[in-house]
């Protein structure tokens, strides 16, 4: 246990901070995780709809410094590639 109290603060700042970013991040994480498995179930119409919203979802985490620029450029772009793949082959 800290005993300054700048360290008490510290502490629970950092937790404060710890909980609204697991929130960001779950919600992200869970609209990555429903588009892929529309991508699998090869429902195009349904993934084009989850796509929208994790694309959002991502963008939001890393203006909120949750996710780094790049990290979430990668994450749209694996999942625009895929759900394209998957309307054209319709």
């Amino acid at each position: 246990m800290p005993i300054k109290n700048s360290a008490k603060k510290y502490v629970r700042v950092t937790t404060r901070k710890t909980l609204k970013n697991k929130k960001i991040r779950g919600v992200y994480r869970g609209a990555i995780k429903k588009t892929r498995e529309a991508i699998i179930a090869k429902k195009a119409k349904l993934a084009e709809e989850l796509l929208k919203k994790t694309l959002k979802a991502l963008d939001k985490a890393t203006q909120k410094k949750v996710l780094k620029k790049n990290t979430a450029a990668r994450y749209k772009s694996r999942l625009n590639k895929a759900v394209k793949e998957l309307s054209r082959k319709k």
